[in-house]
């Protein structure tokens, strides 16, 4: 073999070694800021909205969605200072949607999303109200913004049984559609109402 290709291969050989060790490097620095941006998203967001806490919580096992691969949700248990009281324990259910993924992929809502108001009327309708964040640093898409509606409403669902319906409002407004695509004119189902019993005529 020629000189100059023994060189030549070992060049090459060398410049694979670097570039490996060089990749392997620069992965485990990109997973580490990865992590350092979601604990700063989560301490930003505890700054901006506190925990919410009644004098009724109790440790109760939730059932969370959070985002199970790139188009489907999944739901996580985890156990959450609970309100009695319906709205305040739908706000903590959403506070905890928000800011506590047990990973960044699993995130459904854009981080700094604050939750703005939330009621639920008579018949059982609630109106959630979030701020601009979910609207305009939503990634544009409809799997991305189909997960993050039905996140935030089977997390509502399977923990406020008294809930029927949802309405999402952008800070106060109804808005054509989330992000470009999904629907946000009507109502999402929750926990339908039981069918009226026709009482007997006498």
């Amino acid at each position: 073999m020629p000189r100059n290709l023994k060189i030549a291969l070992a060049i090459l050989a060398l410049a694979v070694v670097i570039g490996l060790i060089v990749f392997r490097s620069l992965r485990r620095h990109m997973t580490g800021m990865a992590q350092t941006q979601s604990s700063e998203e989560q301490a930003r967001h505890e700054v901006v909205a506190p925990p919410i806490s009644t004098s009724t919580d109790t440790p109760t096992r939730a059932r969370i969605f959070w985002a199970a691969g790139s188009d489907k949700i999944a739901p996580v248990e985890v156990t959450l200072p609970l309100s009695a009281d319906p709205v305040l324990r739908s706000k903590q259910l959403l506070q905890a949607l928000v800011a506590n993924p047990p990973t960044p992929g699993q995130r459904t809502i854009p981080a700094d999303t604050d939750i703005l108001a939330f009621y639920i009327l008579p018949d059982g309708t609630a109106i959630a109200d979030f701020s601009d964040n979910l609207s305009s640093e939503m990634p544009s898409g409809i799997l991305s913004e189909q997960m993050a509606v039905n996140s935030i409403a089977r997390t509502l669902a399977s923990n406020v049984s008294s809930l029927h319906r949802l309405k999402i409002l952008i800070h106060g407004q109804e808005v054509d559609t989330l992000a470009g695509n999904v629907d946000l004119t009507g109502f999402f189902d929750l926990n339908p109402s039981p069918p009226a019993v026709a009482k007997p005529s006498h």
